[in-house]
């Protein structure tokens, strides 16, 4: 009894999932509008800010445009960005992104000429991604609307670029270049909704059905991931194969048929979990002033100056005189070096765990690539952990209670790093291994999960 109550319930939820997939597919002047609304509030975030004056020290974020604008883009809607990708999928991608509708849109008039090859390089959201992270933190991005504008309007700009030259109704840019599209591409791997494609009902199909415009350039009926789709709903429905489905969070990076891409392995580990979380945590790290401050004696008592000059334009280094904000030649230097060098060193440092399960259990199926993906839970945690540092910093400003944030902070971590371990757990399982390579393999994968552990542990309970 209790067996077929189960098994009830978990049709009903299946046929409410399949619903609301079927009404995005349904709806799609409803989503037009949704995005078009995002576009004229993102625009209003972006541009507006730009032109007001630094608030005085008596202004809050529900009495000052400049602050609200930072505390909601900043503060909420990215953070939030990232939990949706985590929980939903890329549904931010699908219905929400303002650049991406902006890019679909124009390429409805643009030229739509053949892509290039160099295009199509796989590695170009893994580059846009750091670049823009280091050019962002160089220039403050989170504190200056000025910032801000340069690098999303010049995100934006280029996406409406791409869809006029190369795009039929696609969206060329987030496909290829978005630099946040490798690390949505990670995350979605985790997601607990997804659209499955049942491959055999879809080649049995014989009836008529409208072709689908994949404006991310998927090939739905070979789709086994979840990291490229964009959860439009689109495809929902199409030849009675596409529904929107609940399923384990671990079971993509546990399914040896779905593809553990180098790209996405190199994001998640340089990116996600290197050189973003040493942009996250440099502001507060006192290895970063040590340096600095003996760095800069040095140069003064070697009389050079030339790099303690901060004349420096506003685009290129942080410099606002107004606020007493300004950047170094050195203060650039040591943070390119900090972010680049140490990101890239905590990413190699990360890699050996994986490495070495995968060369201890000597299975060809258990790649490095697919026990790195296994760190998706930890950089989940990592990524919303950091972004939300800026949402603490805006309510400890407006004087808000947050008792709560330790206990959330390590129970978001704990669940990252146990996620993570019993990925790796599950992995080792498959390979025809004696037990002792097993158990090594297992014990390998500490090794990432210890020192980022550390790292967070440093940020908010040490320094």
């Amino acid at each position: 009894m209790v067996e077929h109550t189960l098994v009830f319930h978990a049709r009903h939820r299946r046929g409410r999932l399949e619903k609301i997939g079927l009404f995005l597919r349904r709806n799609r002047r409803l989503i037009v509008a949704i995005q078009w609304l995002v576009v004229v509030i993102y625009a209003a975030l972006v541009v507006i800010p730009a032109f007001l004056p630094l608030p005085p020290e008596e202004a809050h974020i529900w009495n000052n445009l400049r602050l609200f604008a930072q505390f909601v883009f900043w503060g909420v809607w990215w953070p939030g960005v990232m939990i949706a990708t985590v929980t939903l999928g890329r549904v931010w991608c699908g219905i929400f992104c303002p650049e991406g509708s902006v890019s679909e849109w124009v390429s409805k008039y643009g030229r739509g000429k053949p892509l290039p090859g160099w295009l199509k390089w796989s590695g170009w959201p893994f580059v846009a991604f750091v670049c823009t992270t280091v050019y962002g933190q160089l220039v403050s991005v989170y504190e200056y609307p000025q910032a801000a504008l340069l690098v999303l309007g010049g995100s934006t700009v280029a996406a409406v670029g791409l869809g006029l030259l190369y795009g039929r109704e696609k969206r060329i840019w987030c496909r290829y270049l978005c630099p946040a599209s490798g690390v949505f591409a990670v995350l979605a791997k985790i997601a607990p909704l997804h659209y499955k494609v049942d491959r055999a009902a879809w080649d049995r199909y014989q009836g008529d059905y409208e072709p689908v415009n994949c404006a991310p350039l998927v090939d739905v009926r070979r789709m086994t991931s979840a990291s490229e789709c964009h959860a439009c709903g689109r495809c929902a429905g199409q030849r009675e194969a596409v529904a929107l489905r609940a399923r384990s969070p671990f079971s993509e990076v546990l399914d040896l048929d779905a593809a553990a891409r180098t790209p996405d392995a190199l994001t998640l580990v340089y990116g996600v979990l290197g050189v973003a979380t040493a942009a996250f945590q440099w502001t507060v790290s006192p290895w970063f002033l040590h340096i600095k401050l003996a760095l800069a004696d040095w140069l003064v008592e070697h009389e050079h100056f030339a790099l303690l000059d901060n004349d420096v334009p506003w685009w290129l280094l942080t410099h606002y005189p107004e606020a007493s904000d300004l950047f170094t030649w050195l203060d650039g230097a040591l943070i390119l070096a900090y972010l680049l060098g140490g990101g890239f060193l905590l990413g190699s440092l990360l890699l050996v765990g994986p490495a070495l399960a995968t060369r201890l259990l000597g299975d060809r199926r258990l790649t490095w690539q697919r026990f790195t993906l296994a760190l998706a839970p930890l950089a989940a945690a990592s990524v919303i952990l950091g972004l939300s540092m800026l949402t603490v910093s805006h309510l400890k400003a407006e004087h808000v209670w947050l008792g709560w944030l330790p206990t959330f902070r390590i129970a978001l971590l704990a669940a990252g790093c146990l996620g993570t371990l019993w990925l790796a757990f599950c992995l080792s399982r498959y390979a025809d291994a004696v037990p002792w390579r097993r158990m090594l393999a297992r014990a390998a994968m500490l090794l990432p999960v210890a020192p980022m552990a550390g790292i967070w542990t440093l940020v908010f309970f040490v320094w």
